[in-house]
């Protein structure tokens, strides 16, 4: 397994550009997959287009823009995401904690990630995904999602396999479950 570390995207990058840079890391002379977590899986969706992965794997994510809730839209129809300091998301990321069913260790982690989380590529990648068009399905698809995704709902997308009562964190609240479906999709 080869992890993709996160580059620092230039001003004004689209997704599929900030993908196709991140894809240079990818040796494409051996069969590979791609997986692809949240913002991670549309990333995977993009590179899958200019690459010939084995599988496209995309967990808590989406395969096209369409699928995005209508808040995004709305959101980038208004360009909220250039006005709102990062601050203020952080802050609310935070908050979010003190309501979720995670445990206390889950909670410790993600206000870390958010903490340490840089304040420019959020701005960047708030932009990305709000200006993201995508029409096209990678295939083969294997795609991994929680009917309780609170940010990018179950019911706006169409995922091959689902976990039931699982939300968006469902690699650790489920880590069990989506390494059994990994493991299966291996196996085949």
């Amino acid at each position: 397994m080869v992890h993709l570390n996160w580059i620092d995207p230039h001003q004004d990058e689209s997704l599929p550009d900030y993908a196709l840079r991140l894809s240079e890391k990818i040796d494409t002379s051996e069969p590979f997959a791609l997986v692809g977590l949240s913002f991670g899986g549309m990333l995977a969706t993009e590179i899958a287009k200019r690459t010939s992965p084995v599988q496209t794997v995309l967990i808590s994510s989406i395969p096209l823009s369409a699928h995005l809730p209508k808040y995004f839209r709305a959101a980038a129809a208004i360009r909220l995401h250039k006005v709102i300091p990062i601050g203020f998301v952080k802050m609310m990321a935070r908050s979010k904690r003190i309501f979720t069913r995670e445990t206390g260790e889950h909670k410790k982690l993600l206000w870390q990630i958010i903490n340490d989380s840089d304040t420019r590529f959020i701005r960047w990648a708030m932009n990305a995904i709000l200006t993201w068009k995508n029409e096209v399905l990678p295939s083969p698809l294997m795609q991994i999602h929680g009917t309780r995704d609170e940010v990018l709902p179950q019911r706006l997308t169409t995922p091959t396999h689902v976990i039931q009562k699982a939300g968006h964190l469902l690699v650790m609240t489920e880590s069990k479950k989506v390494n059994n479906l990994l493991a299966e999709m291996v196996r085949n």
